[in-house]
């Protein structure tokens, strides 16, 4: 694992080709993307990050922006000299920086993938929610919320069927940072609405979610899908929040079905 110190972003760079940039969701970090660093990077070049403050990134001390975070993925990839445009695969919190990633730096976007998110903001009653959870992360610890949010991220068949997974998620959580924690609940309550830009996009893009995803369901990625013109939708079965961890070889299949077409 690679970390630059002037952009604080650390990253697992895997294999040969074209860059396939993994963004992870909130709170986790790059191992959720266990899967695909092992069987994408046969064929791509493979670029797992570890945001700023999470996993092995320096941990946050100071607020920060879905927008910074986008800066700091684009300063990575300046540092390690990639000037090809890469495909961007968000999930959940890392589909937001995604939405920013494209708007602020086109020419560094191949084609985007967007799993298990959304691009309309918080509501006051979310935002709320996010607010207070910050507060409580950081009086009580990042253990005091990792069992609740494993649960939910987890599809319930990966529930019932894979506890394992749901005690990866868990463990992934725990060892997060509370500071870092509450820096990026703040960021994404405070995030902008990128309904408007999903018109507006021109790249190759493939929306993929669970399909018992009660995060960001189904319906409404599909609506997103919709919008964006010439795009693909995909939904992977068994699984919820976090398809490419319950169901890693659907979605794999997915991702690379998506990439031979647009490369």
């Amino acid at each position: 694992m690679n970390q630059s110190e002037e952009c604080e972003v650390a990253v697992v760079d895997h294999g040969v080709g074209h860059p396939l940039l993994l963004v992870h969701g909130f709170p986790l970090d790059h191992s959720m993307w266990e899967h695909q660093i092992a069987d994408l990077s046969v064929d791509f070049r493979v670029l797992a990050v570890d945001l700023p403050g999470f996993g092995i990134s320096q941990p946050l001390e100071t607020p920060v922006s879905i927008c910074d975070f986008a800066d700091a993925l684009a300063a990575m990839l300046d540092q390690m000299r990639i000037d090809q445009p890469v495909t961007f695969c968000g999930l959940s919190m890392g589909g937001y920086i995604g939405w920013q990633f494209l708007k602020h730096f086109p020419k560094k976007v191949h084609s985007l993938i967007a799993c298990d998110t959304r691009a309309v903001n918080d509501d006051d009653r979310t935002a709320r929610g996010r607010r207070l959870m910050a507060r409580q992360v950081v009086k009580d610890g990042s253990d005091s919320i990792a069992a609740g949010m494993a649960k939910k991220l987890c599809g319930q068949t990966t529930f019932d069927r894979n506890p394992d997974v749901t005690e990866q998620v868990a463990c992934m959580i725990r060892s997060t940072d509370r500071h870092s924690i509450a820096a990026g609940q703040l960021a994404m309550a405070d995030r902008e609405d990128a309904t408007s830009l999903l018109q507006t996009v021109k790249v190759p893009t493939l929306f993929i979610v669970g399909t018992e995803d009660v995060v960001t369901p189904p319906a409404e990625m599909k609506a997103m899908a919709d919008m964006v013109d010439k795009s693909k939708f995909v939904e992977i079965p068994y699984a919820g929040h976090l398809a490419p961890l319950e169901n890693p070889t659907a979605f794999n299949a997915a991702v690379r079905q998506f990439l031979e077409s647009t490369i």
